[in-house]
């Protein structure tokens, strides 16, 4: 849990460093990609000494799931120019919703008592962070801002479980998922507005601490943590990201959060703390997990 949650901690910088380094949103997407490929197979070909070739059915999830990130990050990036980063992250993190019940139908994970009463503790928090209750709300367009970023949800939600069903490995997957990322990124930019391929500075430097920190050491933490721990759980405690960056948002960028807004954080921060929490032993003596035999694909 703790890993998983390090690594949301590491991805919630990605909003503020995409604000930094001001180009548009398919040019920050695809370098951040782009930037994060080497470092990457450096970690996988370490890993494949380790436990041999990544092939077969795991690599074609992983391509999949690269897809599905590419799209993830497409609209998220859009989102954030519509209405900041703070907001922007807190829309695209409504995924653990989905995955929770998803989860429960594929990987028939049946979400713990406390996880089920915290969703929508931690959806109202995440309402009162989207500001939707405030007159003073802010974007350039935040009609555009909750569809993108709803739209961002439900590919992160795609590429988070296809992730978990990929493998147990953690290199190998996010390698491939992100290079099949960066070319179907570059393929879809026209339809996202366009991208600028030249290299700037210091645009492009933001953009390489982007592609080295969350993309690589976050999403490297995340993806470890993910076939170890119930999906749903990993995507509650992904949660922490979009509270996290709405307060480096503020101190960083100056974008400047409610009162509700801040309510919401710490609804967020609480619903996750319970959450997390696992069932009481029943009278029998064994816990919910040793009462039902888990049955996921990995």
């Amino acid at each position: 849990m703790l890993i998983a949650i390090a690594g949301a901690l590491i991805i919630s910088t990605s909003g503020p460093l995409v604000r930094l380094a001001d180009v548009a949103p398919a040019t920050s997407a695809i370098f951040r990609c782009a930037y994060a490929i080497p470092p990457l197979i450096v970690l996988a070909t370490l890993e494949r000494r380790r436990r041999g070739p990544f092939r077969g059915r795991p690599r074609l999830l992983a391509w999949v799931a690269g897809l599905m990130f590419a799209l993830d990050l497409l609209f998220w990036h859009h989102s954030i120019a519509y209405v900041g980063a703070g907001l922007a992250t807190v829309l695209g993190n409504l995924q653990v919703f989905i995955v929770a019940f998803a989860a429960w139908a594929i990987f028939r994970e049946r979400p713990s008592r406390a996880l089920m009463v915290a969703t929508p503790v931690v959806f109202g928090g995440v309402v009162l962070i989207s500001g939707v209750f405030d007159r003073a709300a802010y974007g350039v367009d935040p009609v555009l801002g909750v569809v993108t970023g709803v739209a961002t949800s439900l590919s992160y939600a795609a590429f988070l479980l296809l992730m978990k069903s990929a493998s147990d490995r953690s290199a190998a997957p996010l390698a491939h998922a992100t290079v099949v990322a960066t070319l179907a990124m570059t393929a879809l930019s026209p339809v996202f507005g366009g991208a600028d391929l030249t290299v700037s500075w210091p645009e492009h430097g933001w953009l390489l601490v982007l592609a080295l920190g969350p993309q690589v050491l976050g999403w490297s933490l995340i993806t470890y943590s993910l076939p170890r721990q119930p999906a749903a759980l990993t995507a509650l405690l992904l949660l922490v990201q979009p509270m996290t960056t709405v307060g480096l948002s503020a101190a960083v960028l100056g974008e400047r959060p409610s009162a509700l807004q801040l309510a919401g954080c710490a609804v967020v921060v609480l619903g996750v703390l319970w959450g997390s929490r696992r069932d009481q032993p029943a009278s029998g003596g064994l816990e919910q997990d040793e009462q039902v035999p888990k049955t996921s694909t990995v």
